[in-house]
């Protein structure tokens, strides 16, 4: 039996009620995600000890703060080291997290303000993963991902 290359998931992205509103974004492709990679769902958030529902929080600079205006920085780090330690126990390459996130977001995240102005930047479990070496992917990349899997088992 031939072993699936292993990816973290954020848990929202896979239909778990785990956002900050106690939702989830249940990505479309995410079946066909499931038939090239072995998934692994996490939440940072929830992993470093935030409650669901909770605040929302944004991040500014170092640190992210919940639109109530407390320091959840603490929580966010954890959270950020937990996740960095599956991937480690779980041997994962790759990483599919929700984009805009102030701990998933790749490439883009809220800029603090709390006004839906997004801006250049990285969650902060993003950036430990990629320091680990993981690749780290939105959603909103899925599509080429799913077709680069595909052309590496040709």
């Amino acid at each position: 039996m031939e072993c699936k290359p292993r990816a973290l998931v954020s848990a929202c992205l896979m239909g778990l009620k785990c956002r900050y509103d106690a939702g989830a974004q249940r990505c479309p492709g995410i079946e066909a995600l499931m038939d090239r990679l072995e998934l692994i769902p996490v939440c940072p958030e929830q992993i470093g000890g935030l409650p669901t529902p909770r605040s929302p929080a944004e991040r500014r600079g170092n640190r992210v703060f919940s639109r109530d205006g407390a320091d959840v920085t603490g929580a966010f780090r954890r959270g950020a080291d937990e996740t960095c330690r599956l991937a480690d126990l779980y041997g994962a390459k790759y990483a599919l997290l929700k984009q805009r996130s102030q701990s998933c977001g790749c490439g883009r995240i809220y800029d603090g303000s709390f006004t839906g102005v997004v801006v250049p930047g990285f969650g902060m479990t993003a950036e430990k993963l990629i320091e680990m070496g993981l690749e780290v992917f939105s959603e909103e990349k899925l599509e080429a991902w799913i077709a680069r899997f595909d052309a590496g088992r040709k």
